[in-house]
């Protein structure tokens, strides 16, 4: 999926941040791609865990994790916690890795 606005990815001294779109009760867990959203551009993901007691956020840490072959310590939700639109920060990557999962 290609987006129409620029998807925002930012770099830190210890990684990089982004915004992520997640869709909770979905079959199986997965990265779809890059989609537009109102607030911008963001990762979407699926993921299959219900958005109950944190489990949709610990599936969308752990299928980030796996995605980008980092340990699941890594991935941090940094906003929106309790939302479908979160950011995302992951430690130990760069701005071309993040890029090729979109």
């Amino acid at each position: 999926m290609q987006a129409s606005a620029t998807w925002s990815i930012h770099t830190h001294d210890d990684g990089v941040s982004f915004d992520v779109v997640v869709v909770p009760r979905a079959s199986r867990s997965r990265v779809v791609g890059v989609v537009a959203t109102p607030h911008g551009a963001a990762l979407k993901l699926t993921l299959a865990a219900p958005p109950v007691d944190g489990e949709a956020n610990a599936e969308l840490c752990a299928t980030l994790a796996k995605a980008l072959d980092v340990p699941r310590r890594s991935v941090q939700i940094t906003h929106g916690e309790h939302a479908k639109h979160k950011t995302v920060r992951v430690a130990g990557v760069s701005l071309e890795r993040i890029r090729k999962l979109g």
